[in-house]
C-alpha cells in the first residue's frame, strides 16, 4: 500500500489546495475552507506516508539523501501552512506558502532518489546535527520569505488605501513584522549551527574540500545571513518592517542559489543531479 504512494499524490493535493486558495479572490463558496483544509490534510498524510516508507521502511536510514531532505523541508512547511490556515481561516496564507511547498517538492523530483549519503556517516551525531540544522534553517528562511512577501503586499494595500478584496485577507503588519524578524534571527542561528557541524564532520573525516561549490555557497549564505542580521539590529529606519521584509526575501534568494548548486553542480556532497535520472547514466553520491 505505501509503495503505491508517489510524489504526484501529495503534490496534486497541494496543487488543488492552492487553486482553492486562489479561487477565494474571485468568488465565495461556503464549504471551500473545509474542502481546502481537507486537500491540504490529505496531501500532508500522503506526504508523511511517503517519507515513512522511503526514509525508514525502504532505506533504513532516515532522510539519507537530498531527495528525502527536500521532501522533509516541504513537509515541515506544509504542516506550518495547515496549522496557520486552520487557526487563521480568513487569511490568504496559502497563496504565498503553497507555491514554495510545491517548489521544494519539484526540487525533490529533480534530485536523484538513489544518490544517498553513506550509511555509516548518515548515522553519526554530527551528520544529524548538520542535516537537521540546515533543514530547519531552510524552512525558517522559506517561511520568512513568505511572511515578508505578505508584509509588502499588505503594506502596499494600506499605503494606497486599497479597498479590501473579498476572499483576500492578510494578518496585521505588526504580526507579520514580528514573525519576519524572528525568522531572520532563527534562520541565521540554524544555518550557522549547520555549517559549523559540517566543518567538524569534515575535520573528523580528515579532509575539507574548500573549493567544493556547496561549501563555498553555504559559507557565502552564512556570511550574508549574519550581515543581514547585524544590519537589522544596527540600522533602525522609519519603515523598519519593510526593511525586515526585504532582508527575508533576499535571504531566500541566496538560499535558492545554494539549493540550485545542490541540484545542478558537481559537489562532493551526495549527488542530486537530475542528469543521473537519464537512461544509461549512473551516479554514485558521496556524503
Amino acid at each position: 500500500m505505501l509503495a503505491k504512494i508517489t510524489i504526484v499524490c501529495f503534490a496534486a493535493s497541494y496543487g488543488v489546495a492552492l487553486l482553492l486558495e486562489v479561487s477565494r479572490l474571485f468568488f465565495r463558496l461556503p464549504v471551500r475552507l473545509m474542502v481546502m483544509l481537507g486537500f491540504g490534510a490529505a496531501g500532508l498524510v500522503a506526504h508523511t506516508l511517503y517519507l515513512w516508507n522511503h526514509a525508514i521502511g525502504a532505506s533504513g536510514v532516515p532522510f539519507s539523501s537530498w531527495h528525502l531532505w527536500f521532501l522533509l523541508a516541504a513537509w515541515l512547511l506544509a504542516a506550518i501552512y495547515l496549522g496557520l490556515a486552520a487557526s487563521r481561516p480568513q487569511s490568504s496564507i496559502g497563496i504565498f506558502t503553497l507555491p514554495v511547498v510545491l517548489a521544494l517538492v519539484l526540487a525533490a523530483q529533480l534530485s536523484d532518489p538513489q544518490a544517498g549519503f553513506k550509511r555509516d556517516e548518515a548515522r553519526t551525531i554530527w551528520e544529524g546535527v548538520h542535516g537537521l540544522a540546515l533543514l530547519l534553517g531552510t524552512v525558517t528562511t522559506a517561511l520568512g520569505f513568505v511572511v515578508g512577501l505578505m508584509y509588502l503586499v499588505q503594506s502596499y494595500r494600506l499605503k494606497h488605501k486599497l479597498l479590501p478584496r473579498p476572499g483576500f485577507r492578510l494578518p496585521s503588519l505588526e504580526w507579520l513584522q514580528t514573525i519576519s524578524k524572528q525568522m531572520l534571527y532563527v534562520s541565521a542561528i540554524l544555518v550557522a549551527i549547520g555549517v559549523f557541524a559540517g566543518v567538524v564532520l569534515n575535520l573528523i573525516r580528515g579532509v575539507i574540500q574548500w573549493t567544493d561549490p556547496l561549501i563555498l555557497s553555504s559559507g557565502g549564505l552564512l556570511i550574508w545571513l549574519f550581515a543581514a542580521t547585524l544590519f537589522e539590529l544596527l540600522y533602525k529606519p522609519a519603515q523598519q518592517g519593510r526593511k525586515v521584509a526585504y532582508l527575508t526575501i533576499a535571504n531566500f534568494i541566496f538560499l535558492a542559489a545554494v539549493l540550485w548548486i545542490v541540484l545542478f553542480s558537481n559537489t562532493q556532497h551526495a549527488t542530486a543531479n537530475p542528469a543521473a535520472l537519464l537512461p544509461g547514466s549512473r551516479t554514485e553520491g558521496r556524503a
